[in-house]
């Protein structure tokens, strides 16, 4: 008999969780003051480490401010502001994480066809570092370098374009790239069906494409992965009953 795998939550996940339903409630409201991390942490009898990135977290969302000197404290949640975890934002809207990973495809694929035709032999040297550390990462066992590496090929793909403008706009929403990945990843290895093996063949295949400089294999190469990751989220979301497009 085969049993679904279930993803273990994070207990900074579970915290940042708690603390959100306290905003959406109304249980805290925009303008009050959170505990101190330690005071959290002891309410939650968790790690002040975990209460660290659940904050993060959630200051990445928009919901909350973290003043110098003052302490941290609620803000009104703005939609527009597209800065949050995936695991977060599945507490909010879900349309706008498939809306983000529309994105990366139309910018992504146009990335990676635009640097099989450009890349410099230093370009190349980039993402062959970051395939080699994600292959380290993926055989040791090491999920943090793995996400790092994965992050850090997608920056070398976006630097091969020797586009300024394209670059320029790459990194204005790389922050929220990056936390898309990280959180993607982690979705992805509790997959049934795909393995950091498998993700790590895809990156490759978008690196062997733009190393024989062939615009349209790299371009197709980046929209199978991007598809991949797509299927998996939407496959995530279904099974956590949340709406999506």
């Amino acid at each position: 008999m085969k049993y679904k795998q279930i993803r273990p939550k994070k207990i900074y996940e579970e915290v940042a969780e708690a603390l959100h339903e306290m905003i959406r409630t109304g249980v805290l409201k925009p303008g009050d003051k959170l505990d101190s991390v330690q005071q959290l942490a002891e309410n939650f009898n968790v790690g002040r480490s975990a209460v660290r990135e659940a904050l993060s977290a959630l200051q990445a969302m928009g919901l909350i401010e973290m003043r110098q000197g003052e302490g941290t404290y609620v803000r009104q949640f703005e939609p527009s502001h597209l800065k949050f975890p995936l695991s977060i934002s599945m507490l909010m809207n879900i349309d706008d994480v498939m809306n983000l990973l529309e994105v990366r495809k139309i910018i992504e694929t146009g990335s990676a066809a635009a640097a099989a035709g450009r890349r410099t032999g230093e370009n190349l040297a980039m993402m062959k570092k970051a395939l080699d550390d994600m292959k380290e990462a993926h055989d040791s066992g090491n999920e943090e370098a793995g996400e790092k590496s994965d992050i850090d090929f997608h920056i070398a793909v976006a630097l091969s374009t020797q586009n300024d403008i394209l670059i320029k706009l790459l990194t204005d929403i790389s922050e929220l790239i990056q936390q898309t990945i990280k959180e993607t990843r982690r979705i992805w290895i509790y997959s049934e069906e795909t393995t950091t093996e498998k993700l790590y063949q895809e990156h490759a295949a978008v690196y062997e494409a733009i190393l024989a400089g062939d615009e349209h294999a790299a371009s197709q190469a980046m929209y199978a992965h991007l598809e991949n990751v797509e299927k998996i989220i939407k496959k995530y979301f279904q099974v956590k009953k949340m709406p999506i497009k």
